[in-house]
């Protein structure tokens, strides 16, 4: 069994790329639908797939009989609408047990742009349960993601990975505060009712803003969202007319399209008479339009503007690094000797089925004789020295056969297997 991997994240690909490869987790079963059925039309019809798509990452895992990473390459230049140069260019591949340490790394934290974040190891679970949803994974891929998921939850207890980590939201606080000189003046937009957007007012709620508002396509989710920060809620289709009430606007939908455009931020600016805003998209596809980057007064910071901040702290981690490493690769060595294993996995089947033809066939041949009367004594002789010939056979056959070099090295295999002494 061959597993293979192939993505392109925040430090191998520009956030205008990770976009086309963003998938909503509503998208992945029909996507992973698609991936599995472009394989069956070639030599590869049982594949297990998964797909982890994050703000910050796209990662496709996949296990079969044999690796067929061309065809996977192909299959997601084709979905992301680019050239297979192009996104060779910034992924990256993994066979076998470095996907597994790859698999491992990203649970724990180790690869991410706030390093031992844990936010990531939610994603992965959800990416698994859909897949598992989808009917896509199978033992191997299962084995894979449950062992990450182990690892993860070691190298969180067993070592400081996450201590003093900022997150994407802390960041945008942070940034915030420089700006503007007293945070509880300010008026702060979410767009979006997701997970980050969660965490992001989380955040800035501690700061005790004038207002906060939450405006989103479905208005029941904003309203749930916005009641536990004594906030507002609005339609989305509001935004551009109420646009420029507010000083902060944070956004992160799943919109595969800009939903704040250059012309709303620019009429917003003209009403607010040039006062400034602070803009956060955290959203992969963007969900603010980059042309808005350029105005003045508009100060936007996207995922990867980000980094920079969130990795500061960063050197007083490493050797809980070290250590988390250490842990990784102990699971990796697990999970190859899991995977070494299953490929023996048809032959014990064999091994076993045979084994119940012979000792079916002795039952039958013992109760005949014991219905003749034979004594339970000689029955039992009989059946015990039928099995044996019957597991001797095709040793004792291999012993007599080929050349005297092929039965030498029968005769070492035969000695390693049948006589072995007890301790």
């Amino acid at each position: 069994m061959s597993v293979w991997a192939l993505g392109l994240n925040h430090t191998t690909a520009p956030l205008d790329l990770r976009g086309r490869f963003a998938f909503a987790l509503d998208q992945i079963a029909p996507t992973l639908q698609s991936l599995r059925s472009s394989f069956a039309t070639g030599r590869h019809p049982q594949v297990e797939a998964a797909i982890i798509s994050t703000c910050n990452r796209t990662e496709i895992y996949c296990a079969s009989e044999h690796a067929a990473l061309d065809h996977t390459f192909g299959w997601l230049a084709q979905s992301g609408g680019v050239a297979p140069a192009l996104l060779r260019s910034h992924a990256y591949t993994l066979h076998d047990d470095e996907a597994a340490r790859h698999a491992f790394r990203v649970a724990s934290g180790l690869d991410s742009m706030v390093l031992g974040e844990a936010q990531i190891l939610g994603q992965m679970k959800d990416a698994v349960r859909a897949a598992e949803t989808a009917g896509a994974l199978g033992s191997t891929l299962n084995q894979l993601f449950q062992r990450s998921f182990a690892v993860a939850k070691e190298v969180r207890t067993a070592t400081e990975i996450g201590a003093h980590s900022i997150s994407m939201a802390a960041a945008a606080v942070r940034l915030a505060g420089q700006l503007f000189e007293d945070l509880r003046k300010t008026r702060v937009l979410f767009v979006g009712a997701g997970e980050m957007i969660d965490l992001a007012a989380t955040h800035f709620a501690a700061k005790e803003p004038k207002a906060i508002a939450i405006a989103n396509r479905t208005l029941e989710r904003g309203e749930k969202l916005a009641s536990r920060f004594g906030g507002e809620a609005m339609r989305l289709a509001d935004l551009p007319s109420r646009l420029a009430e507010f000083d902060i606007v944070v956004s992160c939908t799943a919109s595969t399209l800009p939903i704040i455009g250059l012309g709303a931020v620019e009429r917003a600016l003209k009403a607010r008479k040039h006062r400034p805003m602070f803009m956060v998209d955290l959203a992969v596809p963007r969900d603010i339009e980059p042309e808005v980057k350029a105005l003045e007064d508009i100060y936007l910071y996207t995922v990867d503007d980000l980094a920079q901040v969130v990795q500061q702290g960063q050197a007083n981690r490493q050797a809980a690094v070290a250590q988390a490493e250490v842990i990784i690769d102990a699971g990796v060595q697990s999970f190859m000797h899991w995977l070494g294993q299953r490929g023996t996995v048809p032959l014990i089947q064999q091994l076993n089925a045979q084994a119940d033809e012979w000792r079916a066939a002795e039952m039958a041949r013992a109760r005949k004789l014991l219905a003749k009367g034979e004594s339970i004594d000689a029955v039992l002789e009989a059946m015990s020295r039928g099995l044996t010939q019957k597991m001797m056979h095709g040793a004792m056959a291999e012993l007599h056969a080929g050349d005297a070099a092929s039965r030498e090295q029968t005769a070492q295999t035969i000695s390693r297997l049948f006589l072995r002494k007890e301790r």
